[in-house]
């Protein structure tokens, strides 16, 4: 798997992260399917408030979230290289596709954002670091900070002049693709969530076939 097809992988998965976000955000009415910060101050300021009647979403939802990290995590290690990145891509695509059948099904908001949550936490284990920064996943609040950082090395001539490029194109994508999922959601409802659905499968069928070839290229093991 090249390094150009990581950093695009990663993009589109951190332009993913904030379309499902911008879309559960605005279905629940103020809470994330992947900002658990955002989510965890949400459940501290209900409870210093004693609004018990409003502490359980954030907490269902950053309980999914973290389920989706142990599980991903867990299906990247035990799944042999260079099949873990298809078979997490997978999982995430299929949990999306959960939401949208149980969101279709039950109308409670907290349940089909249990399974957004939890596929927001899985995509976390899809990459690793992309060569200087953090791309794919469903936070950007560090590459924020490192994109300042690098630009105030770059006005500094202590850093490469254009360094700060990957990072700004991490804030840029969940940027880019949280306005799409606010769009998506005003038009198409809950049907918004086949559009990740498709791109998680499309990524999974992808990296795929790079693990066959991959394989292909593999020397044959001597003859016993």
């Amino acid at each position: 798997m090249s390094r150009s097809w990581q950093l695009g992988t990663g993009l589109v998965l951190t332009a993913l992260a904030g379309y499902v976000d911008a879309l559960g955000f605005v279905r629940i009415g103020g809470l994330y399917t992947s900002f658990m910060s955002g989510n965890t101050t949400q459940l501290s300021v209900f409870l210093g408030h004693a609004d018990f009647a409003h502490v359980v979403l954030p907490a269902v939802l950053i309980g999914g979230f973290l389920a989706g990290a142990v599980l991903g995590s867990g299906l990247s290690i035990l799944v042999p290289f260079p099949w873990a990145t298809p078979a997490v891509l997978g999982y995430e695509a299929l949990l999306i596709l959960a939401a949208l059948g149980v969101g279709l099904a039950i109308p409670e908001l907290g349940i089909a954002s249990f399974f957004m949550a939890v596929a927001m936490g899985s995509q976390n284990a899809v990459l690793a670091q992309v060569k200087g920064f953090r791309a794919g996943t469903t936070f950007v609040t560090g590459a924020l900070f490192s994109l300042g950082q690098k630009i105030a090395q770059a006005l500094t001539r202590t850093g490469p002049p254009f360094g700060w490029v990957g990072d700004g194109a991490v804030w840029a994508a969940l940027l880019v693709g949280a306005l799409a999922g606010a769009v998506a959601y005003a038009r198409l409802d809950l049907y918004a969530l086949v559009i990740p659905a498709a791109i998680s499968g499309v990524l999974a069928l992808v990296a795929a076939i790079f693990a066959l070839r991959h394989r292909a290229m593999m020397p044959e093991p001597p003859a016993a």
